[in-house]
């Protein structure tokens, strides 16, 4: 049914005063980079062999743990896949491994964790005195501290040992923080606030070649490779920017839709934290396409539109009826096909590459993903205040990863065809955590922003109200529960049941949210941290 009241008229209806893009798409199309495959390709290779021969088997423990490490931060790992994959199975299975040196330990747990290894943490009791307590002449070992502090993030539930690791190393960090190195603090600065398992890949690696280059004990062409690598990626990243700017200038949204958020760097930005190597061009362009449309149809139900169209609108989309659209408002027009067209484009291609119909299941996401927002704009428009936990129940849908991970899971489906469509059932816990974490740093970083125009009541000022705490004590609980959700996401992928591909998608999400809203508004505000990291990331080159 169409909605039968007279339209709001412009006067009527709210805004959330959004600024345009700073990113002309003039000025996308004009992006260019002396750095190209077809002229460095040579280079490239070179110097992947020269880096290939360093992974040589060997007996010192320590410097192939260092040298993986290295490569999975500078962001090259994924050139050797098989090789890493070698040395890291020799490593798990050296019996003979006896090691009290913290740091060594440390980072052998973290990185054959983080590979889904069942290895234990009861290999830190060792690091434990007489009393059950770390032994206190560990304070002082700034870089084991660091390890510990990292390999704490690898933390399930329950795990006690890792829990005491992360205390214990917290408050030593902060305690050396103003005694060592400047490039030392700066790196403890970095573990406290953000561990490296919660980092987004893109900035970790632009971070750590800076860090990696002010050591010259560091290998000097796995450093080269790194610059040039980091360097080439940005190329493809421009070539794709180039092609989403075009569709999204035909969508012409900055006209039909000016009340929407106009973020088409900002989100291709996320999709970079999602899938960052050079192969997963399709994962990065259908996400960004999505997140696009999901933006708009989030300002829809939020500032736009009256409740009556947004029941209707929500109406047609869970039952997809292309006809009764046609009886809506130009702006629910205009979106609903532009969602028709993404989703028919996206099954096209999923059943010719993959020979799987997913059509009925994107349009499914679509219906859940308005359901949850209509479901807060009901609250808005009725004055109600959800509890803590209506609110989380909701929020984590309405946040609308859930809808991108699944749509992923079509691009990426060579790992999923044989267990279509249950495997989307067996992925539900590792994407609710996933979006869980998302939700809850987009409720930290823009909460505030939102209150302010009038929005529902958030995570914090949910349980803030509930609880009748202070803002600080509610944003604390918000943080613990991302600290939880991380747990629950490395106890579903403990057993290595999932694809890696997926996993890491999940994981990713989580990352990205996190860095995205760690100063506040990333993605409404497009100037500060996020602009700087974006430059970095897509645009400028770094000095070989």
């Amino acid at each position: 049914m169409a909605p039968t009241s007279q339209s709001l008229n412009e006067e009527q209806r709210r805004t959330a005063n959004y600024h345009p893009s700073i990113w002309d798409p003039t000025a996308i199309q004009s992006f260019i980079t002396p750095y190209t495959y077809e002229l460095y390709a040579t280079q490239l290779e070179d110097l992947k062999q020269k880096v290939s021969k360093l992974l040589a088997p060997t007996k010192d423990t320590a410097a192939l743990l260092k040298l993986i490490d290295s490569m999975k931060r500078l962001g090259v790992a994924y050139h050797f896949q098989e090789q890493i994959q070698q040395a890291l199975n020799q490593l798990n299975s050296d019996l003979n491994l006896v090691s009290n040196d913290l740091s060594i330990v440390a980072l052998r747990f973290r990185i054959l964790r983080e590979d889904c290894y069942p290895i234990t943490a009861d290999v830190l009791e060792k690091f434990k005195g007489g009393d059950g307590r770390f032994m206190g002449s560990l304070c002082g070992d700034v870089e084991g501290l660091l390890r510990l502090n990292e390999a704490s993030s690898m933390a399930i539930q329950g795990e006690k040992i890792l829990e005491e690791a992360k205390a214990f190393s917290c408050e030593n960090l902060k305690n050396v923080i103003g005694k060592v190195k400047k490039v030392e603090a700066k790196q403890v600065q970095r573990s406290l606030e953000v561990p490296l398992y919660w980092s987004m890949e893109r900035i970790e690696a632009r971070n750590f070649i800076d860090s990696y280059a002010m050591d010259d004990s560091n290998s000097s062409v796995l450093l080269d490779l790194a610059k040039l690598d980091y360097n080439l990626i940005q190329s493809v990243y421009q070539q794709e920017l180039k092609q989403l700017a075009e569709w999204w200038s035909e969508l012409n949204f900055k006209e039909k839709l000016s009340f929407s958020r106009d973020r088409l760097m900002e989100i291709y930005f996320w999709a970079t934290g999602l899938s960052f190597e050079p192969q997963y061009a399709k994962c990065r362009i259908c996400f960004t396409k999505y997140a696009c449309l999901a933006t708009v149809v989030d300002d829809i139900y939020d500032i736009y539109g009256s409740l009556e169209e947004l029941e209707c609108f929500t109406k047609a989309v869970t039952g997809w009826d292309v006809k009764v659209v046609q009886e809506f408002p130009e702006y629910m027009r205009v979106m609903f096909s532009a969602i028709s067209d993404f989703s028919n484009e996206l099954a096209q291609q999923t059943l010719k590459d993959h020979g799987l119909d997913v059509l009925p299941y994107i349009k499914e996401q679509w219906a859940i993903l308005c359901r949850a927002h209509i479901t807060e704009a009901r609250w808005f428009y009725g004055g109600q205040t959800p509890t803590f936990d209506e609110y989380i129940k909701n929020a984590w849908i309405s946040i609308g990863s859930l809808g991108g991970l699944v749509l992923l899971c079509f691009v990426e489906a060579d790992s999923i065809v044989n267990q279509f469509p249950n495997c989307l059932k067996d992925y539900s816990q590792l994407f609710y955590w996933s979006s869980l974490i998302t939700r809850l740093s987009d409720d930290l970083g823009t909460s505030k922003a939102e209150m302010e125009r009038g929005d529902i009541p958030k995570a914090v000022q949910t349980y803030m109200i509930e609880k009748g705490v202070s803002e600080e004590t509610a944003r604390n609980h918000v943080k613990e529960l991302i600290s939880n959700s991380w747990k629950k996401i490395n106890e579903e992928i403990l057993d290595n049941r999932f694809s890696r591909a997926i996993v890491n998608l999940s994981k990713n999400m989580a990352r990205t949210a996190q860095c995205i809203y760690q100063h506040g508004d990333g993605f409404g505000t497009s100037t500060g941290v996020i602009k700087d990291c974006i430059i970095s990331s897509i645009l400028r080159p770094i000095p070989i």
